[in-house]
């Protein structure tokens, strides 16, 4: 609460309880020495009362917005989406987009199919929509055209038919020239992307291999275009470049430069944009999943069908604030070039869909960085070819980098579980499945970590209706099922990271469980 106080005989007043109730307080208690006449200012039908009050409600609103004005000036403690992106700008730190999955498809071809099969950037594939889960697209996004000569292809006698493997799709839309709109010639211009969820990883040597995005400048019958640049503030005076600026809300806008740093569009030029908007987690679909032909006539007049025989992996969400804040640091201090191990680590995890990696040397030229996709999984094609193109102008050029798959480690459990009285065995199980899964979950989980029984003991005994609980396994994947690791703790190693045999149905759910009494 506030107090009042004098010093060196002037009052003081504590401003550092701003509530409503202190400072109403604080004018209530300022009343006789100020207003000595005013003797009914404890009525609350007295109308100067009522003025105090409305005092102290406009005091408690200002004091928040100053709290807020505080908070949101330093990274460390903004909230806001919008304060964060600012703060990191001033480093040269973008928040990443979301990012999108990608997948290999497969092709079943008529073993009488003799066409040649052009696949086009934009042609599209997709998920089967089911009632609680859309569909997802999946498109072939590189700009160059995949011819496939099935005249070449050998016949399969065991089944009669054509295969062509490994057409790299990513999840997404292609959005074609969108018309930005007129130069009118001034500096700093700014054009809106129609589409919200602009998919973009990287500017510069990355963009090479698969752009995310192309801006063009038309006039009189000459198209020019514009290259992509993380910052303008080393664009020349006649260099057509441009940078990207997206805002909290996904929203996405092409600014050009002043004629200084960067160049102006001419006057009456017409900006368009060929882009892909998407990403997320709803694209890392299980195996098997994408076997809709949405937009590729040629394969449907031949005949052809599709499916991913691996699961899509590397879809993930924007980055997130507390992501940001740890991380852009790190970037920062690397200065966006790769010398030490860190740097690789940290440069490694700003491209989108990476989760985790390890960033190993076995010679002085020579980097391994060992992947793991968001959200598990294998290195995609897609994402390692776009990895190594992001490291191409960031990297001494006597460096060698490759990248290499994690191991994924299966642990087994199975817990023996009393449950208590009047609590649903079934609801109890499901708890306990969910606990032992959150101590597995990739977010979770790291390279070398050792995971301890203990823990496991700890989680499920804090589920509410487990009397008690005995695990009577606890393994790796190459041990013999009932093993229990004597001294209760599993190493892992280096380029291994545990993860739940989601393949055995006993087990999907992180833990087998097996409840007392039940037969």
């Amino acid at each position: 609460m506030a107090e009042i106080k004098k010093i060196d005989e002037h009052t003081v007043i504590d401003y550092m309880a701003r509530d409503y109730d202190s400072l109403l307080q604080s004018m209530r208690e300022l009343i006789p020495s100020r207003l000595p006449e005013w003797k009914s200012y404890a009525s609350e039908g007295d109308f100067g009362n009522v003025l105090l009050q409305l005092f102290a409600h406009m005091g408690d609103i200002l004091s928040y917005y100053q709290d807020r004005v505080a908070n949101e000036s330093f990274l460390g403690t903004a909230q806001s989406r919008r304060s964060v992106i600012d703060h990191l700008q001033l480093i040269g730190y973008r928040l990443a987009t979301a990012s999108p999955a990608s997948a290999t498809l497969d092709l079943t071809i008529p073993a009488g199919c003799t066409a040649v099969i052009t696949i086009r950037r934009g042609d599209a594939f997709a998920t089967k929509s089911q009632k609680d889960k859309p569909s997802v697209r999946f498109e072939y996004s590189r700009e160059e055209n995949l011819v496939i000569d099935c005249a070449t292809l050998a016949v399969d006698a065991a089944t009669n038919k054509k295969y062509f493997k490994n057409v790299p799709v990513e999840e997404g839309r292609l959005v074609k020239n969108e018309i930005l709109g007129i130069s009118d010639g001034s500096k700093n211009q700014r054009f809106t992307l129609a589409h919200g969820g602009l998919i973009l990883r990287a500017a510069g040597a990355s963009q090479k291999i698969n752009r995310d995005i192309i801006i063009t400048a038309s006039f009189g019958g000459v198209i020019d275009e514009w290259a992509l640049r993380e910052s303008l503030a080393f664009s020349r005076e006649k260099q057509k470049d441009y940078t990207v600026e997206i805002d909290d809300g996904d929203v996405a806008a092409i600014v050009f430069g002043d004629g200084t740093f960067g160049a102006i569009p001419a006057g009456g030029a017409t900006i368009r944009a060929t882009y892909r908007v998407g990403g997320g987690l709803k694209g890392n679909t299980p195996p098997n999943t994408i076997q809709t032909i949405v937009d590729a006539s040629q394969l449907v007049l031949n005949g052809i069908k599709a499916t991913n025989s691996q699961a899509a992996t590397g879809g993930a969400e924007r980055e997130s604030i507390k992501h940001a804040v740890m991380h852009a640091p790190a970037v920062f201090r690397s200065l966006k070039r790769a010398v030490t191990e860190d740097d690789y680590k940290a440069l490694a995890l700003d491209f989108k869909g990476v989760g985790k990696v390890r960033a190993g040397s076995t010679s002085w030229n020579r980097v391994t960085l060992f992947v793991a996709p968001e959200g598990g999984g294998r290195v995609s094609d897609v994402l390692e070819g776009g990895l190594l193109a992001y490291f191409e102008d960031k990297r001494p050029v006597t460096t060698i980098i490759t990248i290499e798959d994690v191991e994924y480690v299966k642990l087994y459990l199975t817990a023996a579980i009393g449950v208590k009285s009047y609590y649903p065995p079934d609801d109890v199980k499901e708890k306990v499945m969910t606990a032992a899964a959150g101590l597995l979950a990739f977010d979770n989980v790291d390279f070398g970590q050792t995971i301890y029984l203990s823990k496991f003991y700890e989680a499920i005994e804090a589920v509410e209706g487990v009397e008690y609980v005995t695990i009577s396994e606890f393994r790796r994947q190459n041990q013999p099922p009932g093993f229990v690791e004597p001294a209760g703790k599993i190493a892992i190693k280096e380029n291994e990271i545990p993860v739940i045999p989601v393949s055995e149905p006993a087990y999907t759910q992180g833990i087998k469980v097996v409840i007392e009494g039940e037969s």
